[in-house]
């Protein structure tokens, strides 16, 4: 499933991508709100600018995803794999962020490496 297909399925109502490849998919300034992406495979993914308000990121793979800018506010990140990803200026809290796994080497949204 590439972003353009994904955004078009959530366009026409579809919210659970459960488990979805969508492994360096270009979903730039995509509207996921509320969508399920539990255990979604993210890794490498560009979603700069991406609303993922109240979206479900249990476990989902995020490593070297790019989320600069993404508004993560109240999405689920529980378990989430956030190594490498790039942070800066996503809306974010340090609560979610202590929720996920591996942010091992993730740039956060004030710039500073998780290490």
């Amino acid at each position: 499933m590439v972003g353009k297909e994904i955004v078009k399925r959530y366009e026409a109502g579809q919210r659970d991508f459960s488990r979805a490849n969508l492994r360096y998919a270009d979903l730039t300034g995509g509207i996921l709100s509320e969508a399920d992406l539990t255990q979604a495979d993210l890794t490498g993914a560009n979603l700069s600018g991406a609303n993922l308000t109240r979206a479900n990121l249990s476990y989902t793979y995020l490593v070297f995803a790019n989320l600069t800018r993404a508004d993560l506010t109240g999405a689920i990140l529980r378990g989430t794999h956030l190594s490498y990803a790039n942070l800066i200026g996503a809306q974010v809290t340090a609560e979610q962020l202590d929720q996920a796994r591996s942010p091992y080497g993730a740039i956060m949204p004030d710039g500073t490496v998780h290490r």
